[in-house]
């Protein structure tokens, strides 16, 4: 999920009365629940750098041990060298500080889960993604709801509580309406004679009742709209792109240091290959059909330069 709805949670939870088991409470919080976003250094080496080491070794299971120990240390280390000195008086307890920074920083993983981007839970042991895709990577209707019980948790504690289980029950719905959407779509599918070996049926933005369709049959992709109102209904057409590799340019292009990362990534990859020059474009359906207008793209010149 995004760094708004991460901070979001962080101070939800923080008004839920977590905040006064100590001193920095509320701080430990906000700054765990987006603290395994560290990883985001990893766009000053190039995107595709990024997407091939985000969302592995600071959201995995070795991570959710680690990071509520580092943020511990700092927050100790903060309220010693200087919050002391300020001539604070309320104390910063550090059981109850790593309690806070384990609760925090659990929820960053079981929220970037929900979406298409993928998770590495294994990571730095195993490097398979896992996908929830429940909710769309930025969700309006979740800040709306985590927005409203902190605005309201001026008047009672029980509102950021009632925030939490709203949001709650949203991510349980979005979740078993795409189970069913993906049901629809093998269904139907297969009905036609046609493989299904892989389905994705991918929330959007803001639109809860509609999802954007990927199937694999195996050759390539199938890709469309899947609606639920006024009734369920979903279009497919062919991607006219080669799923794998179709030539020795495109094989030579997946070779690519860039490329490599990139597909290490890459949940549907398709290739473009320019006939008339020396570059091949490497795209993920899930999130483009053109891909030279994407950041879920690479394009790599065989010549030596890259773009």
């Amino acid at each position: 999920m995004d760094p708004v709805t991460h901070t979001l949670v962080g101070a939800t939870l923080a008004q839920t009365g977590l905040k006064r088991r100590t001193a920095l409470g509320t701080a430990t919080l906000v700054i765990g629940a987006n603290l395994p976003d560290v990883d985001g250094l990893a766009y000053f080496w190039g995107s595709e750098t990024a997407v091939w080491f985000r969302r592995g070794l600071t959201h995995g299971i070795l991570a959710l041990v680690v990071l509520p120990l580092v943020l511990t240390g700092l927050v100790m280390l903060w309220d010693r060298t200087l919050r002391r000195r300020s001539g604070a008086s309320a104390p910063v307890l550090p059981r109850q500080v790593l309690l806070l920074a384990c609760i925090a920083i659990a929820s960053h993983p079981l929220l970037d889960f929900l979406n298409t981007y993928g998770m590495r839970w294994l990571a730095p042991f195993s490097s398979k993604w896992f996908y929830g895709d429940t909710l769309f990577i930025i969700d309006p209707w979740v800040w709306a709801m985590l927005a409203a019980g902190l605005w309201l948790s001026r008047r009672a504690v029980r509102w950021p509580k009632l925030a939490l289980a709203v949001v709650s029950s949203y991510v349980v719905v979005m979740a078993l309406s795409n189970i069913a959407a993906r049901g629809i779509v093998k269904r139907d599918v297969e009905r036609t004679g046609a493989r299904a070996e892989r389905i994705m049926v991918s929330p959007l933005a803001a639109t809860p009742f509609s999802r954007w369709v990927v199937v694999d049959d195996g050759d390539g992709y199938w890709v469309g709209m899947f609606d639920w109102l006024p009734l369920p209904r979903f279009e497919l057409e062919k991607l006219p792109y080669d799923r794998d590799p179709p030539d020795e340019t495109a094989l030579r292009a997946a070779r690519d240091p860039d490329a490599r990362k990139f597909l290490s990534w890459a949940r549907f990859p398709y290739y473009v290959v320019e006939r008339y020059s020396e570059r091949v474009h490497i795209g993920d359906a899930r999130y483009t059909l053109d891909p030279e207008a994407s950041w879920a793209a690479v394009t790599v010149t065989l010549s030596g330069r890259r773009r």
